[in-house]
C-alpha cells in the first residue's frame, strides 16, 4: 500500500573527485518536475505527507535522520553517509532532523510545488485516521 525503501546510490572515487550516480529509473517510474536542497538545517524539517506527491532524497553531504511512518508508527532511518537514499511515496509521512552541520539533502520530486499546499496533509492524527481508513478498505 504505502511505498517507501532505503537505498544506496552508486559512489566512484578516483584521484580526481568522488563521483556519486543514480540511474533513476531504477528506484522510480516518474520524471522528476522539481529539484531542491536541504541544507544549513538548524532545526527538524516540517513531517508531513503528500497525498499524490512522491519524492526520492539523497544524502549528497554529511548525515541526517529521516523520520518515517508507513502506517505502523513512526521510525528513524538514518541517512549516515553519502549516497544515501530514500523513496517516499504518497501516504508516508517523513521529516528530517539531526542534520549534521554540512548535512546537504537532495531532493527530487514527482510534482511541482503547490503553494496552496492542497497535497499536504500536516495533521499528524489525521494521516493516522487516513491510514487506519485506508487498510480497512
Amino acid at each position: 500500500m504505502l511505498q517507501f525503501g532505503k537505498y544506496k546510490i552508486k559512489i566512484v572515487q578516483n584521484e580526481r573527485a568522488l563521483y556519486s550516480f543514480a540511474e533513476l529509473k531504477e528506484f522510480f517510474d516518474w520524471d522528476v518536475k522539481r529539484v531542491y536542497f536541504i541544507q544549513e538545517c538548524k532545526e527538524p524539517t516540517g513531517q508531513h505527507c503528500h497525498k499524490i506527491e512522491e519524492e526520492f532524497f539523497i544524502m549528497a553531504k554529511g548525515s541526517c535522520t529521516a523520520v518515517i511512518d508507513r502506517g505502523n508508527g513512526k521510525e528513524d532511518v538514518p541517512l549516515a553517509e553519502i549516497g544515501d537514499a530514500i523513496f517516499v511515496g504518497s501516504y508516508v509521512w517523513h521529516g528530517f532532523k539531526d542534520f549534521s552541520e554540512d548535512a546537504l539533502l537532495l531532493a527530487l520530486s514527482s510534482t511541482n510545488y503547490s503553494p496552496d499546499r492542497s497535497d499536504y496533509i500536516e495533521d499528524y492524527t489525521e494521516y493516522q485516521n487516513i491510514i487506519a481508513q485506508k487498510k480497512e478498505e
